[in-house]
């Protein structure tokens, strides 16, 4: 599993633009087989900044939803939204992979624990 994580810079006088846009990219990210996360919006502190998450089983898959938004109209018109608005200033875009206490992303029974806390 892979997992995209975005960081926006927004107009902070256009947040219901941009979270209308989001709204959208969370049923298309889900149309091409992901799974979101969500968007996260400012709320306290620092108001230009929201974030989203979504993961695939694979970056290969991820790859191919990138391949496929590309031409598909309801991306595209997601896509125009900003292109029209601007709510969006810049963003980052980086990958992660999750990690789980066990393979099953189970947790495993108390005496199977590490006990050395130092590890995190």
């Amino acid at each position: 599993m892979i997992t995209c994580h975005l960081r926006y810079i927004v107009d902070p006088y256009q947040l219901p633009a941009f979270e209308a846009y989001g709204k959208l990219w969370i049923r298309l990210v889900e149309k091409f087989g992901g799974v979101h996360h969500g968007y996260f919006m400012p709320s306290e502190g620092t108001s230009n900044v929201a974030l989203a998450m979504f993961s695939f089983p694979s970056l290969a898959a991820y790859e191919e939803y990138r391949e496929r938004a590309a031409t598909d109209p309801e991306c595209q018109a997601a896509f125009a939204m900003n292109e029209k608005d601007r709510f969006i200033v810049s963003y980052e875009r980086s990958f992660f992979r999750p990690v789980f206490e066990d393979d099953r992303g189970a947790s495993r029974a108390p005496s199977e624990r590490r006990t050395n806390a130092v590890t995190a």
